[in-house]
């Protein structure tokens, strides 16, 4: 008698999806009470179930501080209590190649990691964090916009395009920081894609072409009213991370 034999069973286990949330959670910041709402319709309506953890800015640049995350998202609420933490949290995710999602003033710290150790200047500053410095990087807006709605067109053909489906949106603002104007240049000729701007032409998202996924965004898509489902931008981070957790199982 031949041995039975028994079909082969896949495992529908899934890895979990570690997120490190980099940011000084506050009850006055908007996007931070929201992220339990987020995170609860990303698990009910796209099937991701981020296991998310707060890390303070402070608690940066702490040796393997960040190990073991699947994503890096550093959320609004600058300016941070450690600019040296948010920055080392763009370090890693860049260098590591750890799926990155920075907004508003995640978008900003990133274009300061960005400029100190890939392009220069070295001594990047943010001018709310270094109001004397004589030329900062991210500089104060002419006009802020804080509580604002405004339009975003986005570049065909880049990550941006794709994971929003669209070329076009009207997204919500709290900042009053952005890119210096004389500095795209600079950043764009090493290797930065502006993939977002407004109808003047100013810069509001960015991302790292040769990464998994590395995207900042001016806009908060924390405060989108997008109906059940959470910002196209953060289920991309999202769907992201949880590729970087299976490929991180397989690995191991």
């Amino acid at each position: 008698m031949q041995p039975s034999v028994q079909p082969s069973v896949q495992s529908t286990v899934q890895p979990p999806i570690r997120v490190a949330l980099v940011g000084d959670r506050s009850p006055q910041v908007r996007a931070h009470v929201r992220m339990p709402t987020l995170l609860e319709s990303l698990r009910h309506h796209e099937r991701i179930d981020l296991d998310a953890y707060w890390i303070p800015t402070d608690d940066l640049p702490a040796a393997g501080g960040l190990d073991g995350f699947d994503g890096i998202w550093l959320v609004p609420g600058s300016p941070y209590r450690s600019e040296a933490g948010a920055v080392e949290a763009v370090r890693v995710a860049r260098e590591e190649r750890i799926p990155f999602l920075g907004t508003c003033g995640g978008f900003q710290h990133a274009m300061l990691e960005y400029a100190r150790h890939v392009c220069g200047p070295a001594d990047a500053a943010h001018a709310q964090s270094s109001p004397d410095a004589s030329h900062p990087l991210i500089s104060e807006l002419s006009c802020s916009l804080v509580g604002h709605e405004g339009t975003v067109r986005i570049k065909p053909g880049t990550l941006a395009e794709r994971i929003m489906g669209t070329d076009r949106s009207v997204e919500r603002y709290h900042c009053a920081y952005g890119i210096d104007a004389d500095f795209v240049d600079v950043l764009a000729n090493s290797g930065v894609c502006f993939s977002g701007h407004d109808d003047d032409g100013a810069v509001r998202i960015v991302e790292l072409p040769d990464h998994p996924f590395f995207v900042g965004t001016l806009f908060q898509p924390e405060l989108a009213d997008s109906g059940p489902r959470t910002h196209p931008v953060i289920r991309g981070f999202a769907s992201a991370a949880a590729v970087h957790a299976a490929t991180r199982v397989t690995v191991g």
